[in-house]
């Protein structure tokens, strides 16, 4: 009789065991940088339904997070059916989500904050330099010039899709889905200072001022008419994603693509250069995109020895 009852026990623990695998550590699929858009998404829709009557398309903004939300989780299922669903996961969806967030941004950032804060930005910026910046750099403007930094601000879209794919044909999953959550961290950490701090920018803020319009030879029009399109008016000047991305990218190439550390190296300082010559951006934005590649590594960093003391604690 105490034999079958202790291989009653043996089965039903078991079963237990077995059950407790099947469905406890569902929560463990999920990458770092798929919590940080489920969370970073759901904050979104939170702050819409909360102002809903004082966001413009509030529904429609809604559904948008809402699906975010619900593709991520799936994807996390579904990247498991095949490897084409898995690099959708890995480098499509990120993408898709970033560019929809960001479009969304300019209808809820004045509902969050309705004064923009160029008038501060600006005189920040003459009191450090006794100058307005993008007024300055007329003196060295010229066609060629243009074009080139018109070229390198625009790589800013690339850098990071660039850096997933060489981290990833590495074959190193875990340096590739650190690098998937800083990049990410860093993008959504400036979107909430685009929310915090709302700017237009030089180039609709002190245009008056400016004494020669920016001309180039080829490029820098289409360039220009192009970036117009895809941002409109975002209220998104502080602080400078481009600086923040972009050096976030350098650093995470300098630890897992050290080929491509050196080809975006160039690129990263130009980039820098034309957000104040091409007037996207004043000098106190890119300093605080400096920061913000800061607070990106610091943070990151900090999760990273969090997660590894829990899992080995």
């Amino acid at each position: 009789m105490s034999n079958k009852k202790v291989l009653r026990s043996d089965h039903f623990e078991t079963l237990r065991m077995t059950h407790k695998t099947e469905t406890g550590p569902r929560f463990n699929e999920f990458r770092p940088a798929d919590i940080l858009t489920v969370v970073f998404a759901s904050l979104l829709l939170i702050l819409t339904a909360i102002s809903f009557k004082k966001v413009p398309s509030a529904g429609y903004l809604m559904l948008i997070y809402f699906s975010i939300i619900i593709f991520q989780i799936l994807l996390v299922y579904l990247s498991k059916v095949n490897k084409l669903l898995a690099l959708f996961r890995d480098l499509v969806f990120p993408v898709i989500g970033v560019l929809i967030i960001f479009d969304s941004l300019g209808l809820i950032v004045h509902i969050i904050n309705p004064q923009d804060i160029d008038y501060v930005l600006i005189r920040l910026d003459y009191l450090i330099f006794g100058n307005y910046p993008t007024v300055y750099l007329e003196r060295i403007m010229h066609p060629l010039l243009t074009d080139v930094l018109e070229v390198a601000y625009s790589t800013y879209y690339f850098m990071p899709v660039a850096l997933g794919i060489a981290v990833k044909l590495k074959g190193h999953n875990e340096n590739f889905e650190k690098t998937l959550f800083f990049i990410l961290l860093c993008f959504y950490l400036s979107y909430i200072g685009y929310m915090l701090f709302p700017a237009l920018g030089p180039r609709y803020s002190i245009k008056h001022l400016q004494e020669k319009e920016l001309g180039g030879l080829l490029l820098s029009e289409q360039i220009q008419n192009v970036l117009n399109l895809l941002e409109g008016v975002k209220r998104d000047a502080f602080p400078s994603g481009h600086t923040g991305v972009a050096l976030t990218v350098l650093f995470l190439a300098s630890r897992f693509a050290k080929s491509l550390f050196w080809m975006l190296s160039p690129l990263v300082l130009l980039l820098i250069l034309a957000t104040v010559y091409c007037r996207y951006h004043y000098v106190v934005d890119v300093i605080a995109g400096v920061v913000l590649t800061v607070v990106t590594i610091t943070v990151g960093e900090l999760y990273y020895k969090v997660q590894m003391r829990r899992k080995h604690g």
